[in-house]
């Protein structure tokens, strides 16, 4: 395939689009509200009233506002009806063929600060093309990036690039992709390999899952761009079981590829081969850790291993390996399209670019969002996420999963990135942002995380593997009103063990939610201790444990 034929496609796609296009959410969220249902309704009510050869009706992937799914937008109006039921779809239809039609479904707000707010990189597609169909893909400008740099670029000017760019990896550590690439690259090796990190396991995220399902030909092409530049003739995308349709999604996207001549031998009649397999996790939250996903290919047990080397030295069967996530490969394309420099400008000033967040807990507003790095809590909290129901009070913010922590509401200005949110004690991590109530305990979520991580670690340390249960019985005890002041010390200074010793990013991060729970919500802890007599007759150790407060 040449790049004349890309453009083809391109232009047959867009001469065969239709004057009227209702796009009706297909993404797993909708799916599960029945948005099937309701595209078959609103094609069903096309052809009843002879407009087949004016409307389409296109299932497309996540339209962001995932609370109020089903989704449907009419293009080119623009008008978003929310939470579309099949018996809505009759009269959605007899509105386009009729202004004074009244509709049933509710008609949500485009300008709505929860879409207003948010600058698209890597959900650009999303919500407006079909996943399932390549053509369209291609008519959004896929692929052309991939052919520009095996024909117009070396390997060392797109590792160049992304180092410009200043994109860090989205899968929480924010290690530098550029660093990382080129690390790879200069490694003297005739097989390397290039993974695709799709176990999102956090409570909470979706991240992944959305771009996955909705956009699939972008992390593709972002793959084999980043093979290209490394010397790769392989990859791998390692996803969990627990997300069918975006599986699905996948096969089919690579099918597509291949069968074009995007993916396999001889990419676009050049010397460039790249082959992409997918392997199916069981759904072990540590092989998120990038050394028990590289076992779990192979075939072992999904257990972390000590490091140096590192997967780029030496990783999958023992060759150089890059591993980015789903999201990371995603800002590829679009970052060979627009520059480095465009990038660079968007964002803090070591944190680049934008963040795909999943916005969840206690918020009117739940969903998908792409915000600019170094956007503050209180306008995703508030302005996007519309804050608390029926007059709530937020109490805390929840980052970063299990690997995450809690900032409290007086904390609420925090610009969102790496640098900040670890002063606060917690991270970006994948992207799940969790609201929290002021009728929530603290100590009851520190002891959720807690459990979560006692029962995904894969037990190969001792550190994690005993200390993730003693901490875990000790939150039960202290949620109990069972604890003393005694135990509450053990408590920290189990986090702090388990924090240094610990062999993988699972259990070092374990104790966060625990650590930064007593940081900002000591006196909650204490308030459940407070029936003990050791507490209530001694206010040396009370004012000695309430100091604690501001600095630990």
């Amino acid at each position: 395939m040449e790049l004349k034929e890309l453009i083809n496609i391109a232009e047959q796609q867009r001469n065969n689009a239709k004057k009227i296009r209702i796009r009706c959410c297909s993404a797993a969220g909708c799916i599960s509200s029945d948005s099937p249902a309701v595209k078959k309704g609103l094609e069903n009510a096309v052809k009843a009233a002879g407009l087949e050869d004016s409307i389409e009706v296109a299932s497309v992937g996540c339209m962001k506002f995932c609370g109020r799914g089903p989704l449907v937008q009419i293009d080119p109006i623009g008008t978003i009806y929310e939470q579309v039921k099949p018996e809505d779809t009759a009269s959605i239809v007899a509105a386009l063929n009729d202004q004074e039609a009244e509709v049933t479904a509710t008609v949500g707000d485009e300008n709505h600060p929860f879409f207003s707010h948010q600058k698209t990189i890597v959900l650009e597609n999303s919500g407006h093309i079909d996943p399932q169909k390549i053509e369209e893909y291609i008519a959004a400008g896929g692929y052309q990036q991939l052919y520009r740099v095996i024909y117009e670029k070396t390997p060392e000017a797109v590792i160049d690039e992304i180092t410009r760019s200043g994109l860090r990896g989205r899968g929480g550590a924010g290690y530098p992709t550029g660093l990382k690439w080129a690390t790879v690259a200069k490694m003297d090796s005739q097989q390397k390999y290039v993974i695709c990190n799709a176990d999102e396991g956090d409570p909470g995220a979706f991240m992944d899952r959305a771009v996955l399902e909705s956009d699939p030909h972008k992390v593709l092409e972002g793959m084999a761009i980043a093979a290209y530049a490394i010397g790769a003739n392989a990859g791998y995308i390692y996803i969990r079981a627990e997300y069918p349709l975006a599986i699905d999604r996948l096969q089919k996207a690579i099918k597509q590829a291949k069968k074009l001549g995007i993916l396999g031998s001889q990419i676009f009649d050049s010397a460039f081969d790249f082959k992409i397999e997918i392997r199916v996790g069981a759904g072990a939250y540590v092989c998120g850790e990038e050394t028990a996903l590289i076992a779990s290919i192979e075939g072992k047990r999904g257990n972390p291993r000590p490091r140096p080397p590192y997967p780029a030295q030496s990783g999958l069967w023992g060759y150089p390996t890059l591993i980015n996530n789903v999201e990371s490969f995603a800002n590829i394309a679009p970052i060979v399209r627009e520059g480095a420099e465009w990038y660079s400008s968007i964002g803090t000033e070591k944190s680049k670019g934008t963040k795909v967040f999943a916005l969840t807990g206690k918020v009117k507003n739940t969903g998908l969002i792409e915000v600019p790095m170094g956007t503050t809590l209180r306008e995703i909290v508030y302005e996007m996420g519309g804050g608390i129901p029926d007059g709530g009070v937020v109490k805390a913010v929840q980052t970063g999963g299990p690997s995450g922590g809690c900032i409290p509401a007086s904390e609420i200005d925090t610009p969102v990135d790496y640098e900040n949110l670890r002063k606060l004690g917690t991270i970006v991590g994948s992207g799940g942002i969790i609201v929290i109530d002021n009728q929530t305990n603290m100590v009851d979520v520190a002891k959720f995380y807690m459990e979560f991580s006692e029962q995904e670690s894969c037990g190969k340390c001792v550190p994690c593997r005993a200390g993730t249960v003693q901490m875990h019985e000790l939150l039960t005890k202290i949620f109990d009103r069972k604890a003393t002041l005694a135990d509450l010390d053990k408590l920290e200074a189990l986090c702090r063990m388990v924090k240094d010793m610990s062999l993988c990013g699972l259990g070092q991060t374990a104790p966060n939610p625990v650590l930064s729970t007593l940081r900002f919500f000591r006196e909650e802890y204490l308030e459940l201790i407070g029936d003990n007599q050791e507490l209530r007759f001694n206010p040396t150790i009370v004012s000695k444990h309430l100091s604690g407060v501001s600095h630990r």
